[in-house]
């Protein structure tokens, strides 16, 4: 996502203690953030933490009416980009979907024609509570996006739902929101991180792939309306829509692309599959010999997943990466056609290059099309595009 206005509204459950961090993040990550809380909400959180996090003065019902020269709520609601009720208590649902302005908060939102976005967090009895359920429902149907809440150890003392998701998985929220689902209906497997071929119990062969690119994919498919399955090496943030299997070798995340691929409408395949494993894996740690031996390895070939589905496929688009250090757009095109690739996502990589970065620039190839080139973004804005094109091609 690039740099938005952010406003955070902070209602009265004990989740708002967490709050300060998830301000801080999106801070970090380039947002400008400013908050409103409810007069409950300071209870649990000072007006002083967030307005120093935020860098700016926290909009409160005691100092609404602090500048008499403009209308506090509606100066907010036009300087927004987007609204985030978290963590949304059951009241404050209720208030929002009844349309009520009782509040800093319930004003404002209602003064903001933008994008909305609400993660609610309450005891397990309150959110399965019928009344709550057709709250959110009613905001869903005026296009309010929803987090729900995880399930975890409450206030109360036990495990259930209604816990406040962590704050990584909020800021992907935040991140990954798409306005228009244009995926929705749409099956998408994907794959991403590093593959890890073991040489012993401690020790494996792999790449520098952090799991960044197909994660973000995953993710804002998820928020775009598909059903998406990630196939993955890597551990990070997800959204609760999308289902996530871990694998380690590339064995592994061939046998699990295979078994969802017939029915999946397009596969990504953005994890970077190692080309190699070694023929034989010791089961017990592999010692020195000698002060000055060496260690010789001999390696099998790993099978080529993407060329595989692109030979087996029928109605489903392939969707491949290549990253190359040299040559990148002709090393890509021979790609796109040995591989018969429906579409291929080229990137230069290296030191610093590529994997593990926050942001990449690629080019997307497509059979007699010329590339399409992506100058240097936030990961999140080139998987934006890449599914944007991608649904064009489904049709």
């Amino acid at each position: 996502m690039t740099s938005q206005n952010i406003g955070i509204f902070v209602t009265g459950g004990i989740a708002a203690y967490k709050i300060p961090l998830l301000v801080r993040a999106l801070v970090r990550a380039g947002h400008a953030v400013r908050v409103a809380m409810t007069p409950a909400a300071q209870a649990f959180v000072t007006e002083g933490t967030l307005a120093t996090v935020s860098k700016h003065a926290v909009l409160t019902d005691h100092n609404e009416f602090a500048q008499p020269e403009h209308v506090a709520h509606v100066a907010l609601a036009h300087w927004m980009d987007m609204a985030v009720v978290v963590p949304a208590t059951a009241n404050t649902l209720a208030k929002l979907a009844a349309g009520l302005a009782d509040n800093v908060v319930t004003t404002t939102w209602l003064a903001f024609n933008g994008p909305k976005l609400i993660v609610p967090a309450m005891n397990d009895q309150m959110w399965l509570n019928d009344q709550t359920q057709a709250n959110i429902a009613h905001l869903q149907a005026q296009g309010v996006a929803v987090l729900p809440p995880a399930v975890g150890f409450l206030a109360e003392g036990y495990q259930a739902v209604g816990r406040m998701p962590e704050v990584e998985v909020i800021e992907t929220f935040i991140d990954t929101y798409q306005q228009v689902p244009f995926l929705a209906g749409k099956k998408l497997v994907i794959t991403a991180g590093g593959t890890r071929e073991r040489l012993d119990p401690v020790r494996y062969i792999s790449n520098d792939s952090s799991g960044k690119m197909g994660t973000a994919l995953a993710n804002i498919a998820a928020a775009a309306g598909a059903d998406v399955t990630l196939i993955t090496t890597a551990k990070r943030p997800v959204l609760p829509a999308v289902t996530v299997q871990n694998v380690q070798t590339a064995l592994e995340m061939q046998a699990a692309v295979a078994t969802a691929f017939e029915t999946c409408d397009a596969v990504i395949m953005a994890a970077a599959v190692s080309d190699y494993r070694p023929q034989t894996v010791s089961a017990h740690k592999l010692k020195k010999t000698s002060p000055t031996a060496g260690l010789t390895l001999t390696l099998a070939q790993n099978p080529d997943i993407l060329a595989g589905l692109g030979a087996q496929k029928t109605t489903q688009l392939v969707v491949g990466f290549a990253a190359e250090t040299n040559d990148v757009l002709a090393n890509a095109t021979k790609k796109l056609v040995s591989k018969h690739a429906d579409l291929l996502i080229a990137n230069r990589v290296g030191v610093g290059v590529g994997f593990d970065q926050e942001t990449n620039a690629v080019w997307l190839l497509r059979p007699e099309q010329a590339p399409e080139a992506i100058a240097e973004a936030p990961k999140t804005v080139i998987a934006t595009r890449i599914l944007q094109v991608l649904a064009t091609m489904m049709g």
